[in-house]
C-alpha cells in the first residue's frame, strides 16, 4: 500500500470527522439530497413538513460544521496548487510516488475503513477508498474504460459485491432511496437472474429555463429508452447505473427453465416432429445442467491468496481443475485471489486472509501490465475501441442473454451538470458522434455482430440505431440547402407528382406526426422540450454529427486523429453566464453557412417575385416555406452566436461567406437546370429564310 503525503492524510481525518456528523444527522431527519453542498445551497423552506423541534437547531449546527469544514478542505486545495519545487515528500522523507501523474506506480488509500471508525451514534461508518491505477509511459490506459475495469478488480479484492453502482464525477445521489429501487429489480424472485444493470434517467441542475441547447435531452431519457424498456432493456448511457458484477465479467445470462414438452406415443419416433424436438430439448438442458454445475463447483472454492496459490502449485498438469484455474487466469488475470472472486454469484471475501494481503492484491490488479494477454476490454468488464464505451459495454451484455431495466423514480436519483455553452454542447455531441462511427467501423458494430446469442431484433435495430445516426449528417446538409437552392434559381427541386402519390405522402406526413403526439403524450414529454430537441438535432446533425463523420473516416482509413479546439472568447456576469460565453471552434462553421445561404436565399427570391410580378407569388410561397423553416430551426443557433454581443463574431461570418461562395461557385458548375450542350431552341414554326 503506497501512503500519501501528510496533506492527504489531514484530508482523510477532516472527512472522517464531518462523516461521523453528517451520516447520522441524514438519517434522523430523512435529509435529501444528501451531498451537503447541494442540499445546503437549495432555494427552499427547509421548515416546511418538518416537526421535530430539534432540527431547527441541529440543522444550523450541521451548517457551521459543514462551512468550517469546506474552509479547511479549500485550504488544503490551494496547499496542494504550489507544489514544491523538488516534489512532495512522505513522512518519512522520502519522494512521494504520485509527483509525477503519467508515471508512478499503484496507489491505494484507505480514508474511512473498518478499523473503529464510527459516527457519533456509535454505527459503523461505510468504507471509502481511493484507487490510482499505475501510470507509465508507453502504455495505453484506455482512458475512462481502464479506469473502470481496474476499480472492478480492486473493489472484487477489498469487497467483492455483487452489485456496483456508477456515477460520473460531476454527479450526486439526489434521492438515497433510488438504490432500495434497484435492488428491487436485482432482486426479483423471477425475473431478477436475469438483470445486468438499471439504468436510471440523467437529470441535470443548473440549465435555463428554455433548455436552449436541448441539454435535458428529455425525448431520448423519456420516450427512447422508456420504449426500449419494453424490448430487452435501455442501453447504458455511462452514468446512473447499477450493475450485476456478474454480468460486467463476461457470463453468459442464466437460461430460464422450460416445462418438458409433450410427447405422443400414437406414432413411430421417425414419423413424430415432437419426440425429435423432445430430444433436442433434452440435449440443450443436459448441457445447461452441466454449465450450472460447473459454475456451483466453482463458486464453492473460496480460498485466501496463500491457500490458492498452494494449491495451484501442487495440482498436476493432468488435473481438470488445473486446466480449468489456467482457463480463468487467461481470461482475467494472473490473481489468483480475484479469480476466486469471480465464481463467487453472491460476492464475499475470504475471512482467513489478512489486510495486507488483500491490499497487496489490490495494487497487483492495478498495475499497467495486468490486462496483458487476457480478455479484459474484449469480453470482459468495459469494453474498448471507442470513446463511448457505455454503448459497447451495454451491447455485449445484452449480446450475451442479459436484460436492462429502465428505472424512473419520482425523485431524481442522480443530478449532474451539463455544458450549457453552445460549443461544449456541440463538442460533447461530437464526442457520442465519434463513437458511433468508431463503433460502425468496429467488428462490434451491431449490424453484423452478436448473431446466433441473446440479442432480439429489435434491440438490435435500437443499436443501430444508435451507430448509423451521424450518416444522417450528408441528407440533412442537403435538406438545408436545397431551399435556398431553389430560391436562388427560381426553380422548384421537388417534381410535380399525381393525386396518388400526393395522397400517400400525406399519409405517411399524418402517421409521423400522429406518433410523434402519441409519444409525447405517452412519456409526459412537452412540446417546448419537443421542438428544443428537434431544434438541436439539425443544429448537431449540420455540425457535429458532420465533423464525427469525417474524424471517424480519417481515423480508421488514414489513422489520422484530427481535435477541434475549443477556444473561450468571453463572457458576462450574472446567473446562466456561461450561456453567452463564445468558444470559437470549427464546428460553427457549417450551421452558420447554412444560415446565410437560406436568408440570402429568402432576400433573393422575395426580390425576384416583386420584379417579376404576380403571377411568380404562388410558387414562392412553397419556397420560402422550407426556407424559413430551415432558419427557424438554426435559431438557437443563431442565438447561441450573438449572445449578449448583439452581433456575430466577424471570423464566424468571414469562413462562412468564404464557403458560401465556394458551394455557389461549385453549384454554377454542375447546375442540373442548365443543359452540357447549349440552349434549348424551341422551334417556334416560322421560316425565317424567306
Amino acid at each position: 500500500m503506497m501512503v500519501q503525503p501528510c496533506l492527504h492524510l489531514k484530508h482523510s481525518q477532516e472527512t472522517s470527522e464531518f462523516a461521523r456528523k453528517w451520516v447520522p444527522f441524514c438519517k434522523k431527519f430523512n435529509i435529501e439530497p444528501r451531498a451537503p453542498e447541494w442540499y445546503f445551497s437549495q432555494k427552499m423552506d427547509y421548515l416546511k413538513n418538518k416537526v421535530h423541534p430539534a432540527f431547527v437547531r441541529e440543522r444550523r449546527a450541521m451548517k457551521r460544521e459543514y462551512e468550517e469544514f469546506k474552509v479547511s478542505i479549500n485550504r488544503l486545495v490551494a496547499m496542494a496548487q504550489k507544489v514544491p519545487e523538488e516534489g512532495w515528500t512522505m513522512q518519512d522523507g522520502t519522494p512521494w510516488p504520485g509527483n509525477n501523474v503519467r508515471d508512478h506506480p499503484g496507489m491505494i488509500q484507505v480514508f474511512l475503513g473498518h478499523d473503529g471508525v464510527r459516527d457519533v451514534e456509535g454505527n459503523e461508518l461505510p468504507r471509502l477508498v481511493y484507487v490510482s491505477r499505475e501510470k507509465r509511459p508507453g502504455f495505453d490506459h484506455h482512458k475512462k474504460a481502464g479506469a473502470m475495469n481496474a476499480l472492478v478488480r480492486v473493489s472484487a479484492v477489498l469487497s467483492n459485491a455483487p452489485f456496483l453502482l456508477n456515477v460520473d464525477c460531476d454527479h450526486y445521489i439526489n434521492n438515497s432511496k433510488a438504490l432500495r429501487e434497484a435492488m428491487c429489480f436485482m432482486m426479483d424472485p423471477t425475473s431478477g437472474k436475469k438483470i445486468c444493470y438499471v439504468q436510471f434517467p440523467q437529470r441535470f441542475d443548473g440549465i435555463d429555463l428554455h433548455d436552449r441547447y436541448s441539454n435535458r435531452n428529455v425525448v431520448f431519457f423519456d420516450i427512447n429508452m422508456k420504449g426500449l424498456d419494453g424490448l430487452q432493456g435501455p442501453i447504458y448511457v455511462g452514468t446512473g447505473c447499477v450493475f450485476r458484477r456478474q454480468a460486467l465479467y463476461g457470463y453468459d445470462a442464466p437460461v430460464k427453465k422450460k416445462p418438458p414438452s409433450k410427447t405422443c406415443n400414437c406414432w413411430p419416433k421417425w414419423c413424430c416432429s415432437c419426440c425429435g424436438s423432445r430430444k433436442i430439448k433434452k440435449g440443450k438442458i443436459k448441457k445447461d445442467k452441466k454449465k450450472k454445475l460447473k459454475h456451483r463447483e466453482g463458486s464453492k472454492q473460496i480460498y485466501a491468496l496463500e491457500t490458492i496459490e498452494e494449491r495451484i502449485e501442487e495440482t498436476s498438469s493432468e488435473n481438470p481443475s488445473r486446466v480449468s484455474q489456467e482457463k480463468l487466469e487467461k481470461r482475467f488475470g494472473q490473481s489468483p485471489v480475484f479469480v476466486a472472486s469471480t465464481l463467487l454469484e453472491n460476492g464475499g471475501v475470504p475471512k482467513d486472509a489478512s489486510s495486507a494481503t488483500f491490499l497487496k492484491e489490490a495494487i497487483h490488479v492495478i498495475s499497467c501490465g495486468y490486462e496483458d494477454k487476457t480478455e479484459w476490454g474484449k469480453e470482459v468488464g468495459w469494453i474498448y475501441g471507442s470513446v463511448t464505451e457505455d454503448i459497447l459495454t451495454g451491447f455485449k451484455m445484452h449480446c450475451h442473454g442479459w436484460r436492462s431495466v429502465y428505472c424512473i423514480p419520482k425523485r431524481p436519483a442522480f443530478k449532474g451538470s451539463a455544458p450549457i455553452n453552445l460549443s461544449d454542447r456541440l463538442h460533447q455531441v461530437l464526442r457520442w458522434a465519434l463513437g458511433s462511427v468508431e463503433i460502425f467501423f468496429s467488428k462490434h458494430c451491431p449490424i453484423w455482430y452478436g448473431y446466433g446469442g441473446g440479442l432480439k431484433w429489435l434491440e438490435r435495430f435500437s443499436y443501430i440505431n444508435s451507430v448509423v445516426y451521424p450518416w444522417t449528417s450528408i441528407p440533412l446538409i442537403v435538406y438545408c440547402t436545397l431551399p435556398a437552392i431553389c430560391l436562388l434559381t427560381g426553380k422548384f427541386i421537388v417534381p410535380e407528382i399525381s393525386n396518388y402519390a400526393s395522397i400517400i405522402f400525406m399519409a405517411l406526413f399524418i402517421s409521423i406526426a400522429a406518433t410523434g403526439i402519441l409519444e409525447m403524450q405517452w412519456g409526459g414529454v412537452g412540446i417546448d422540450d419537443w421542438w428544443r430537441n428537434e431544434q438541436f438535432w439539425v443544429i448537431g446533425g449540420a455540425s457535429s454529427h458532420l465533423f464525427a463523420l469525417f474524424q471517424g473516416l480519417l481515423k480508421v482509413l488514414a489513422g489520422v486523429n484530427t481535435n477541434f479546439t475549443v477556444t473561450s472568447k468571453g463572457g458576462d456576469d450574472g446567473e446562466f453566464s456561461e450561456l453567452y460565453i463564445f468558444k470559437w471552434t470549427s464546428l460553427l462553421i457549417p450551421p452558420t453557412t447554412l444560415l446565410i445561404i437560406n436568408v440570402v436565399g429568402v432576400v433573393v427570391g422575395v426580390s425576384n417575385a416583386i420584379n417579376t410580378g404576380y403571377d411568380s407569388w404562388g410558387p414562392l410561397f412553397g419556397k420560402l416555406f422550407f426556407a424559413l423553416w430551415v432558419i427557424i430551426h438554426l435559431y438557437p443557433f443563431l442565438r447561441g452566436l450573438i449572445g449578449k454581443q448583439e452581433k456575430i463574431p466577424t471570423v464566424i461570418i468571414i469562413w462562412s461567406i468564404l464557403l458560401a461562395s465556394i458551394m455557389t461557385l461549385v453549384w454554377v458548375r454542375i447546375n442540373p437546370f442548365v443543359s452540357r450542350e447549349g440552349p434549348v431552341l424551341e422551334i417556334c414554326g416560322l421560316n425565317c429564310d424567306d
